[in-house]
């Protein structure tokens, strides 16, 4: 049976049996503020017994709150007596101290005492005296598109420096940003007159230029400026598509203790290349220590920097995934020779999160050592030889760690995707102290909360597993027929579903389902967490998204899950996952019937250069002629041609919404007009919002692309059409 005729029995079956939300022929108000019931707004507050603030008073105390079903509880304990206690002026300690160690302005950046402040104005970094206010020039030749700590890397921006204090605060490694000649994006309002122009230096792949940075460290009682004796470096890091961390901290970048040395990591501008040096604060002379090269890209952990120079011991500890997993190496920092493994395995060291000198200790997170789902964070720790490995938090689950400051103590807060959080207080050992509050669902069950249904199958490869999420209505009869839905988010950065912690609701899935509809979730291949070979699956096809792997998870789970109709599947996403939606249109017409994609970076030759430099590789012509000249895109065929959605509208046979803001400074709205611009040519039908003045999110419009997504898949894929004048309250 071909699939035109199977929709058209379908519907049949469809109208006069039915497959929607209440055994009706109309899906009305009622059945979209049902739905919305099921939304985290709604739920949340049936959740109870969870911690809602930790604080550590040094590390002789900890507060705590926990929310009750109706109150607050307040409580404190000593860790001197290992004592605990009601404390009711926990408000009282909140309000002296909860905002102490935050910088006055946002865009300042507070030393380690706390007495300076850096900021940059008039493209120069300054310093604040936070008691008296004075104010202090360190650099005085800062230009536009030429300047100090500038914190830009196209698709973000900030008034904040970028730096890193020295330990002692007496110092600054920074660096001048050079911008010039980098090429500019151009956003305009909507208003009624003159339109405003927004500009800014955003580079772009296969750009002559791009963001490059001068390393310097400051030493700011003499003001002097120490510029690093070396080439400009690109403004690239092993972790991130930017150098700035939370808060503007300079990444890749740590100091001794002394403040007389610096480590850096410098990255190739394809991230092929990891060049790890030291500067001598005073001299600014660079010393090489050492290199990785891979065939792909580099990181230095999973969204955390996993390297670290032991400057007391002549030592290094490095990351690596050259044995496939990622796992943490000690090296001699003198001849530069592997002294030992510290871990390995078929699992993934996450992030190095305290080092103990003394003890020559390791504390970190890792991933797939233990049995069950490999998304689960647990806490361990190892000595520097690889020996006692020991893990901290046996309790199955993904954990969420909160040490005191000279880790003798952490609360470990975990979950998984149908249990509720628990928190327990436990010594550097991992033995058992206090439990300080034990959730569970029963609250939310008897108010209507759906658990999510946690699955593994095998990706395109028949091999791997994959690991997602799935929501099915709270009526579901095996019986019925109900359309599917396909939540994607490609990556490579981070998953669909990524954190298998609980979530009293996750987006609107939950919500979705109770239109009578399944929502599927898949982590696909060319997502992390996993080996790197896993990570690297579609590394130079960016094109592909996972794509292969969602459609196999789903035909896996259909031969399991009796009412999931095949022949209405409908996907949608965000950003990358505008992306990825718009492309399963394209590339699997037969197997996707409606999309629903927004701020889709449909092209990465129209997106930041670091994005796409990093997982599609640097843009090469491939020296192809065209035939018969028809098209700019034949005339200048390049490698990164089989990612750009718009070369493929003629395949598009279903239903397509596409949304872009008008001022999204993170993927700009060309993305978008593109594929616009090419549906149009190929005389294809679609649907098109824009909106104006917003940016990558939507701000208070947000609710009314929800309100469309869910309207488009009603009327699309169940036949039925929505209902009017419902909004988000």
């Amino acid at each position: 049976m071909n699939k035109k005729l199977s929709l058209f029995l379908g519907f049949i079956f469809f109208v006069f049996v039915s497959c929607d939300t209440n055994n009706s022929s109309t899906v009305t108000i009622n059945d979209y503020e049902n739905a919305t019931s099921h939304m985290g707004k709604s739920l949340n507050k049936y959740l109870n017994n969870v911690l809602t603030f930790q604080k550590w008073d040094k590390d002789d105390f900890f507060h705590y709150k926990v929310k009750l079903r109706d109150k607050t509880e307040s409580f404190i304990i000593d860790l001197n007596l290992l004592k605990k206690s009601n404390y009711k002026e926990i408000d009282e300690f909140n309000s002296k101290n909860v905002n102490k160690d935050f910088n006055k302005n946002l865009y300042e950046f507070l030393s380690p005492d706390g007495n300076l402040a850096a900021y940059i104005n008039n493209f120069n970094l300054w310093v604040r005296n936070t008691k008296t206010d004075k104010r202090t020039q360190l650099t005085f030749d800062g230009i536009k598109d030429y300047g100090y700590a500038t914190n830009n890397a196209g698709w973000i921006q900030s008034k904040g420096p970028v730096l890193k204090w020295s330990p002692k605060s007496d110092k600054i490694a920074t660096f001048r940003q050079d911008a010039r000649g980098v090429g500019e994006m151009y956003l305009t309002t909507t208003n009624v007159g003159h339109p405003k122009l927004q500009a800014w230096k955003y580079a772009l792949p296969g750009d002559e230029k791009i963001f490059e940075i001068e390393r310097l460290i400051i030493d700011v009682k003499s003001k002097k400026i120490i510029k690093l004796k070396m080439k400009n470096d690109f403004q690239r890091s092993t972790t991130t598509d930017h150098i700035a961390g939370r808060g503007g901290e300079l990444l890749d970048a740590q100091w001794s203790e002394d403040s007389s040395k610096l480590a850096f990591i410098s990255s190739s501008r394809d991230h092929k290349e990891a060049h790890l040096q030291i500067a001598d604060s005073k001299t600014g002379i660079v010393r090489s220590v050492f290199k990785e090269n891979v065939d792909t890209y580099y990181e230095s952990g999973l969204r955390a920097e996993n390297w670290r120079v032991l400057f007391d011991s002549d030592e290094f500890i490095w990351y690596s995934e050259k044995n496939n997993w990622g796992h943490i190496y000690l090296y001699d920092l003198n001849t530069k020779t592997l002294k030992n493994k510290i871990t390995s395995g078929n699992w993934l060291v996450r992030k190095v999160m305290h080092i103990d000198y003394d003890k020559r200790e390791i504390i970190f997170t890792a991933g797939g050592k233990e049995k069950g789902n490999p998304y689960h964070v647990y806490l361990y720790k190892v000595n520097f030889n690889g020996n006692n490995l020991i893990c901290l938090t046996p309790e199955m689950g993904s954990h969420s760690i909160n040490p005191s400051s000279n880790w003798d103590y952490f609360v470990t807060t975990y979950s998984t995707t149908k249990t509720a959080p628990k928190s327990i207080l436990k010594d550097r050992d991992g033995k058992n102290l206090f439990q300080l509050s034990s959730s569970n669902t029963d609250n939310l069950k008897s108010n209507g909360w759906q658990e999510p249904l946690e699955f593994n199958v095998k990706a395109r490869d028949d091999k791997t597993d994959l690991f997602g999420l799935m929501y099915i209505p709270s009526f579901y009869d095996k019986n019925d027929k109900y359309p599917v839905l396909n939540y994607i988010y490609p990556g490579p950065q981070s998953g669909s579903v990524g954190n298998y912690s609980f979530m009293v609701a996750r987006r609107d899935f939950q919500a979705l389902a109770e239109l009578g509809f399944i929502v599927v979730a898949v982590d696909a291949m060319g997502t992390p967490g996993r080996s790197k070979s896993f990570h690297d699956a579609y590394y130079g096809n960016m094109g592909d998204n996972g794509l292969p792997d969602n459609i196999k998870a789903i035909e896996q789970l259909s031969k399991k899950y009796s009412g999931m109709d095949l022949s209405r599947v409908g996907i949608w996403g965000h950003s990358g996952g505008g992306f990825a939606s718009t492309a399963a249109l394209f590339r699997y017409p037969d197997f996707y019937d409606v999309a629903v994609s927004s701020s889709g970076n449909h092209d990465n030759r129209n997106y930041e250069a670091d994005w796409g430099e990093k997982w599609h590789g640097l843009l090469e012509p491939l020296g192809i002629d065209s035939k018969d000249n028809s098209s700019e895109y034949d005339v200048k065929k390049t490698n990164y041609d089989i990612q750009a959605n718009q070369l493929f509208v003629e395949n598009l046979k279903g239903k397509l919404l596409i949304a872009h803001g008008m001022l999204d400074d993170n993927v700009p709205p060309s993305n978008t007009m593109l594929v616009v611009d090419e549906l149009i040519k190929a005389n294809k039908d679609f649907d098109l919002i824009l909106f104006p003045n917003k940016r990558h999110g939507y701000g208070d419009m947000s609710n009314y692309m929800m309100r469309r997504k869910w309207d488009y898949f009603v009327k699309h894929l169940k036949g039925l059409e929505p209902p009017k004048g419902f909004s988000f309250n």
